[in-house]
């Protein structure tokens, strides 16, 4: 995790001023949520909502804007103080923390009417039980969980081939982590990465479903999409709305998952 923190805070700089992340378009008044998140949560005015792994706090600061006081968390240092520095400009109802979010409970006691978080939070967690038992924490008896996120099925597959769909990766979870490198991150950036080493654990979809029940939360929605919110293989292509699909439906598989759920 210390190797994936050193390449966090050097490609959040780079993501920033990205043309994916649009961080001019955003502060001149755009909203970075997409319409799965924007549906499943409904009318957030007047809430707390607290947003896990926020990175720069883009979609955080998009909460406020629809009128919710947020508290944004990340355990990069840059992605916050740039999230801060984002919000000198809006001035929106919105704090910051810098943690890892196991140790959350160290630096923050309250609970929210909302925690949220969305789109490659969970490969970077070695313990999806502990996540759980953070999200539980939380939030306030009635409030609202949502997690939008990359399938884990799709995970499986050679992201690198340029035609199909091919095995390369186990699906289900080891305590050992998939080891990476990578000179480039997943923006539009020209610039080679440093820290090339990432650190990535699967979870499969039963163990991130048995996670939040076994945390004391009641699922209420499940959704899978046949779309993703990047190009997460070289043969999908962007389409009007904004997603990107695999070119001629060549595969019907899941891409995207949403899990809303609530604790008495």
């Amino acid at each position: 995790m210390e190797k994936n923190l050193k390449r966090w805070n050097e490609t959040s700089q780079m993501h920033a001023k990205s043309k994916e992340y649009d961080l001019v378009g955003f502060i001149k008044g755009r909203n970075s949520l997409s319409s799965i998140e924007l549906k499943a949560l409904g009318n957030v005015s007047g809430k707390t909502l607290l947003h896990l792994q926020c990175q720069f706090g883009m979609d955080t600061l998009s909460w406020a804007r629809l009128g919710a006081q947020v508290t944004g968390v990340d355990f990069s240092d840059v992605a916050i103080d740039l999230a801060n520095s984002i919000n000198e400009k809006l001035k929106l109802p919105a704090k910051f923390i810098c943690t890892n979010i196991y140790d959350l409970p160290k630096v923050l006691d309250e609970q929210f009417d909302v925690v949220f978080t969305s789109y490659g939070v969970l490969t970077w967690l070695p313990n999806i039980k502990k996540w759980a038992e953070i999200v539980s924490k939380y939030l306030k008896p009635s409030g609202m969980f949502l997690i939008a996120e990359i399938h884990p099925f799709t995970g499986v597959f050679d992201d690198e081939h340029p035609s199909e769909l091919v095995y390369k990766y186990p699906y289900f979870h080891k305590k050992t982590p998939m080891h990476f490198k990578s000179e480039y991150t997943y923006t539009d950036s020209e610039k080679l990465v440093e820290n090339v080493d990432m650190y990535e654990w699967q979870h499969s979809f039963s163990d991130i479903l048995d996670s939040l029940i076994n945390a004391g939360l009641t699922i209420l929605q499940v959704k899978e999409y046949p779309y993703t919110c990047f190009q997460q293989f070289p043969f999908s292509k962007k389409c009007e709305d904004g997603f990107w699909r695999i070119e001629d439906n060549k595969y019907e598989i899941p891409l995207m998952f949403s899990i809303k759920a609530t604790k008495k």
